[in-house]
């Protein structure tokens, strides 16, 4: 017997089970919620998601996701342009900004160097960053990689091609657990971590 009665049903419960973390009965439980809404519900969502897909471009600048050509953190002249704190992916940014405790503006690198997966540093927005570090006035430059072997590597990689830098290089304080991504940590210990950073050494 038949899981669906109708492929329509079946197409969209295969596509929404591709998101990450759903399972085909959420995926299921999903499609019928949609299935049972107002109409213009659901070509809301559908109208958002694609705006989001075509109209959403990374910020000339910090190569964050935005809706413009510089993001909103970017624009803000209230923020500390002297001081940059570089990351692995947007997720982070998110997860600075929720803490509050971080004012200043950012550098998405797009990823660490992870040679297991072929990810060199030429994959990432490095070389973007040292010529940030030279035609910005920057004071300080931190950075706020993952607590993984990774993370490290890529460190000690920005750490020796900054090595012209003459303002501050630091690191954030080791609150955040060995392997975590700063995604998944709690907002009072990212803060604090941002706060407590450290000189940044060899």
């Amino acid at each position: 017997m038949a899981e669906f009665s109708s492929i329509l049903l079946e197409k969209a419960v295969d596509e929404l089970a591709k998101l990450p973390g759903v399972g085909r009965k959420t995926a299921l439980r999903l499609a019928l919620h949609l299935l049972n809404e107002e109409r213009v519900a659901t070509e809301s969502l559908s109208q958002s998601l694609l705006n989001m897909r075509n109209n959403i471009v990374l910020c000339k600048k910090c190569y964050n996701i935005s809706d413009n050509e510089y993001c909103s953190i970017c624009s803000n002249i209230k923020r500390d342009n002297e001081l940059l704190c570089v990351v692995a992916d947007m997720r982070d940014v998110m997860a600075i900004e929720r803490t509050g405790s971080f004012n200043g503006l950012y550098h998405v690198l797009g990823g660490v160097i992870d040679p297991i997966n072929g990810i060199s540093p030429n994959d990432l927005r490095i070389n973007e960053l040292v010529n940030r570090s030279i035609n910005e006035n920057l004071r300080e430059i931190i950075l706020a990689l993952p607590a993984t072997i990774e993370g490290d590597t890529t460190n000690y990689y920005i750490f020796k091609k900054l090595g012209h830098f003459e303002g501050k290089i630091t690191a954030i304080a080791k609150g955040i657990a060995v392997g975590d991504a700063l995604e998944f940590a709690d907002e009072v210990t990212l803060g604090r971590s941002i706060a407590n950073r450290m000189p940044f050494n060899r």
